[in-house]
């Protein structure tokens, strides 16, 4: 849904003056109700402000985006207005808000009104444009920056208008990007190539393949006529299209700090010709795979079902009554036992899909059934004289690791056994021959390993529930400064691993050690553009707001082209700032069941209030250590 397609022009309006922020809220009300978006304004205000209450949506940098659901809305909408002399909006940087744009959303909407908000802050996040929109002379200058800018970040939506290429020569370039999680670095490393591919006059077409899926999706003949493909990405993507084309593969990070070094090479011709060995949905060559892109790439499949179910049963807790049965709190009422029993069904996916993704990783899809079963069994501890399941034989993480891992192997070692059988039954052995021994290996390998993986398991369980006092926070101070080392780096999703490794095990206190960590270091780094402003470079200080965004979302990659500026000041700043936040995390018992979302999970925190304290203080620490190391900007 495009933001073009929301905006009336009759919803815009320029140059306003705005007393306050309830003058705002009211006159982005009637600019919804003029345009015919609501049933009830006063109502629709009323839901705006209970949004408000709960924490501000002026997000800084003059921006602010109040939105809300609410049965008083007839259809999704959106309304702008923009105040040249501001409005204070209690935006987190204190400044004055003055482009201000209200989402309206029916209750029916799904999530649609998040939808919105992503896409106008992925927008907005360029300061140029922000300024062109504020001093917009007429609603139709307005609406063609806006259409402008939402054709050049979403060009495949646009199949009317014609490109900024030449489609007929094609491109010059193509690249896809993509992370283990799908949320930042892959969207960070498609920026900086495209703005460098601009700069070089290079023509370029990124396909990103994000958490939402993959965008702006390469054609086969795009692929037919380009000179070079680079491929950017720490998970692994479909590389059986490019057989024969010359490819450049490299980690995502390459993407975001090596742009120039990678088009260069593309453009001059010495990269290698990719051969494609494997299934049509191979994604990668084995010899180019290393443990942590197979890791990364169970992970980034099973992080969806963990987050889903997390929240779901989390939410169960917050409607049950615990004074009904202590024993079965989360299910003492049916509302609660719903919502537990469709988070457990979202969570009992979570080792098949992790061992599953492991394997297809390392042999493609035949892997994927070999990965499922070995993967399941761990989870309910199969073993040799309980083939159904046996409780004290649940391998649990750690066991879908190993089936992961042992399931691509196997089906890699029979591929290169079934070379020497005829060509003629070639076509039978993905459907019948990995999948029958595949599958039959995998359950040998299982019911043998999950007893003794189960005791791993079970000992490292146990003495993560047995930590309290100084063990604990210890624990806290490694996980959350560990997600500060390198902020999605390896250290980071090692980190990132064991917190999830710890919520199927059921310590979620880990986990929100884990991910107050990640949030700490984008925050600190805006905080410390705010108050030591003469610390950082014009560039710095404009940008230094968008972290509070990224850092309440949970993006630590946000602090990234800080750290990469000064890391010998920057990285062990945030490090002391996360390990914080993570100890006092772990000694105020706070709880997290959801491995991502940021402030959006907070509802569903275990001691959400001391978690927030925990959060503020890291943060404050991690900027005032900025504010003492850094040296004043030239």
């Amino acid at each position: 849904m495009r933001v073009t397609d929301l905006l009336d022009p009759k919803g815009i309006r320029l140059g306003a003056n705005l007393k306050d922020k309830d003058d705002a809220i009211a006159q982005l009300v009637a600019l919804h109700n003029s345009v015919g978006n609501l049933n009830d304004s006063e109502a629709f205000t009323q839901a705006i402000k209970t949004r408000e209450a709960k924490g501000t949506t002026a997000v800084g940098q003059g921006i602010a985006i109040p939105h809300g659901k609410s049965s008083a809305v007839k259809k999704v909408g959106l309304v702008a207005i923009t105040a040249p002399s501001g409005v204070d909006y209690e935006a987190l940087d204190g400044q004055p808000s003055n482009l201000l744009f209200m989402i309206a959303a029916p209750d029916s909407a799904a999530d649609t009104h998040l939808e919105v908000l992503s896409r106008l802050m992925t927008m907005l996040m360029d300061p140029e444009f922000d300024k062109i929109l504020v001093e917009a002379k007429t609603t139709e200058e307005f609406l063609q920056a806006i259409d402008k800018k939402e054709t050049e970040k979403y060009p495949d939506e646009v199949s009317d208008k014609p490109a900024n290429n030449n489609a007929s020569a094609g491109y010059q370039v193509l690249a896809v990007t993509a992370c283990p999680t799908g949320i930042a670095h892959t969207y960070m490393a498609a920026e900086a190539l495209e703005l460098k591919a601009k700069e070089l006059g290079i023509s370029l077409k990124v396909e990103t393949d994000g958490s939402g899926g993959a965008k702006n999706v390469l054609t086969d003949e795009e692929i037919a006529n380009a000179e070079c493909i680079i491929v950017a990405a720490d998970r692994n993507v479909e590389m059986a299209r490019f057989d024969g084309k010359k490819v450049i593969k490299v980690p995502v990070s390459d993407g975001i700090h090596k742009p120039e070094e990678l088009l260069k090479k593309a453009i001059a011709g010495n990269a290698s010709v990719y051969s494609h060995k494997g299934g049509s949905s191979s994604s990668e060559t084995k010899s180019g795979n290393s443990a942590y892109r197979h890791l990364m790439n169970g992970v980034s499949h099973m992080l969806p079902f963990v987050v889903g179910g997390g929240i779901l049963i989390a939410i169960a807790f917050l409607l049950d009554d615990y004074s009904i049965d202590p024993k079965n709190f989360g299910v003492n009422t049916p509302v609660a036992a719903w919502f537990k029993n469709v988070g457990g069904f979202a969570f009992s996916f979570m080792l098949p899909i992790l061992a599953g993704y492991i394997a297809m990783s390392i042999a493609d899809r035949p892997g994927l059934v070999v990965g499922f079963v070995g993967g399941y069994m761990a989870s309910v501890g199969s073993t040799f004289a309980a083939p159904g399941g046996d409780q004290t034989a649940i391998a649990g993480f750690l066991g879908a690791l190993l089936a992961g891992f042992v399931g691509g192997y196997i089906v890699l070692c029979l591929e290169k056994l079934c070379d020497h059988l005829p060509k003629a039954i070639d076509g039978i052995k993905p459907v019948l021959i990995y999948p029958l021994i595949g599958t039959l290996l995998m359950a040998v390998v299982m019911c043998a390993f999950n007893p003794i993986v189960a005791i791993i398991n079970n000992g490292i369980s146990d003495g993560l529930s047995s930590l309290n006092g100084a063990s604990s926070i210890l624990v806290g101070i490694i996980v959350a400064g560990m997600m500060a080392i390198d902020m999605g780096g390896p250290f980071n999703k090692a980190s990132y691993a064991f917190g999830l490794a710890a919520i199927s095990n059921g310590n979620y206190d880990v986990m929100a050690a884990v991910m107050i960590g990640g949030m700490v270091p984008p925050l600190a780094i805006a905080l410390a553009t705010t108050f030591f402003r003469n610390k950082f470079t014009e560039t710095e200080r404009k940008n230094g707001p968008v972290n509070y965004v990224m850092g309440l979302c949970f993006i630590t990659e946000g602090a990234i082209p800080y750290a990469a500026a000064d890391p010998i000041r920057v990285i062990p700043s945030c490090i002391i700032g996360s390990a914080t936040a993570g100890a006092l995390s772990m000694a105020f018992k706070c709880t997290l069941m959801a491995p991502h979302g940021g402030i959006f999970v907070f509802p569903v925190v275990g001691h959400w209030a001391m978690y927030l304290l925990a959060l503020a203080i890291g943060s404050v620490v991690g900027c005032l250590l900025l504010g003492l190391l850094k040296k004043k900007a030239n």
